[in-house]
């Protein structure tokens, strides 16, 4: 089994700290929401954001929500070869159920993951779709019981792709890691976990596209 995990994801709530301030109150009142319902949004709470610790790796859900849907879109994911997770810079694993289609429209993944956040798991039908729990990067990886984890960052040594996914293949639990944030690289608790850390570009390249290239050496290996 190949598993992903998008670390380090830049999705919370509003944090209790800026709730009052007028960028927050302001964006509420526009979206009809009390300001602990909304996501933390660089677009609408920059000034709230800047007394925030790591502000610059904080308010870019929709990073994660670009990362999610191109995972999710792939045969290796829909043919249950694929399991993915989410880890937040605040200590939560969010588990992504099988088969599950997220919303293409932002506003419904707000909604959705809020709701999430608030509730802890997602159900229809009896079935867990979305479960969120507090882990650390390391309990997660523990969790999921990889054999090795491959780190995917610009800071990382220069290695092809087609290489990178023939170190996955060749593992028989392998997780790959890539960063849920805009800026900034792994911290150091994240660093830890991770066994070998590599870039496949010589530019910085956005989270979706490091995922769409890898999965798709990973299924050029498996005939997908």
């Amino acid at each position: 089994m190949i598993s992903l995990i998008i670390a380090e994801s830049a999705l919370e709530r509003v944090p209790r700290e800026i709730l009052t301030h007028s960028s927050v109150r302001n964006h509420a009142q526009r979206a009809r929401r009390n300001p602990g319902d909304l996501l933390l949004d660089r677009s609408y709470h920059h000034n709230a954001m800047k007394g925030l610790r790591n502000a610059e790796k904080r308010g870019r859900p929709d990073l994660v929500h670009f990362a999610l849907l191109s995972a999710l879109a792939t045969p290796l994911y829909l043919q249950d070869e694929l399991a993915v997770y989410l880890h937040t810079a605040d200590d939560l694993a969010i588990t992504i159920g099988r088969k599950v289609r997220l919303p293409k429209t932002y506003a419904r993944f707000e909604t959705l993951f809020v709701q999430l956040l608030k509730t802890k798991f997602i159900e229809t039908d009896g079935e867990v779709l979305l479960s969120c729990s507090e882990m650390s990067f390391q309990e997660l990886s523990r969790t999921i019981g990889s054999d090795i984890n491959v780190g995917l960052s610009s800071s990382g040594a220069m290695n092809n792709v087609r290489v990178v996914g023939e170190e996955l293949r060749a593992t028989k639990n392998a997780t790959f890691v890539i960063g849920g944030f805009p800026k900034s690289d792994f911290s150091q608790a994240v660093l830890e976990g991770i066994d070998s850390l590599y870039s496949i570009s010589s530019m910085p390249l956005e989270a979706h596209v490091v995922i769409a290239r890898i999965i798709y050496e990973l299924e050029m290996l498996r005939n997908l």
